[in-house]
């Protein structure tokens, strides 16, 4: 018996949902940074990275381009895009993952992009003296760290805590708060943040 769900019985959303993931998979698969698809379809590295984080939905003149850089037809995309794998890697070596690069910290997404609604894994290393200030996050939001290297002092709202290498700690992140390093070299951390 076939399980595989039948495209034409997908809502419109879903349809999209899985384009956009099939998009993704597509590229990692083929070893291609966004550059490289970018050029191959003739569309934005920007918007390439916005419909792989479903922040956007490929128009049909787009989905044609994409789908034409990996030698599919629009019809073969969307016929497969529902086919999900048991395995869904992020490579160390994927500059698509890298959330912020800045002179405070870089912070690299661990967790696949199609999770972030529910949940974000992120490292985060930080430079000396640097610092992330997240406004509040939406009612509910927890943040979950553990400092892999360095010293950390986590604030949120009007209460802070220093952590150490091994340390971990959870705390509110629908108010203000902050993780600064402390220490002298450089931090780094395992975020992860779950929106309730």
């Amino acid at each position: 018996m076939n399980d595989v769900p039948n495209p034409s019985a997908m809502s419109a959303e879903d349809v999209s949902r899985t384009v956009c993931q099939r998009i993704g998979q597509l590229r990692q698969d083929s070893g291609w940074s966004l550059d490289v698809l970018s050029r191959a379809s003739g569309v934005s590295r920007s918007m390439l990275s916005q419909i792989e984080r479903e922040q956007a939905n490929p128009t049909l003149a787009v989905t044609v381009k994409i789908a034409a850089a990996f030698g599919l037809s629009v019809a073969e995309l969307i016929e497969q895009s529902h086919v999900v794998p048991n395995i869904d890697v992020v490579r160390a070596s994927d500059r698509t993952h890298i959330f912020r690069e800045d002179k405070d910290c870089t912070i690299r997404t661990l967790s696949p992009l199609n999770l972030e609604k529910d949940v974000e894994l992120y490292e985060v290393r930080f430079n000396s003296e640097g610092i992330l200030k997240s406004a509040a996050h939406f009612e509910g939001t927890r943040e979950f760290l553990t400092v892999q290297k360095g010293t950390v002092e986590i604030t949120s709202d009007q209460d802070a805590t220093t952590l150490n290498k091994g340390d971990s700690a959870s705390y509110k992140a629908d108010v203000p708060h902050q993780i600064r390093n402390t220490g002298r070299g450089e931090a780094l951390v395992v975020l992860v943040v779950i929106y309730r």
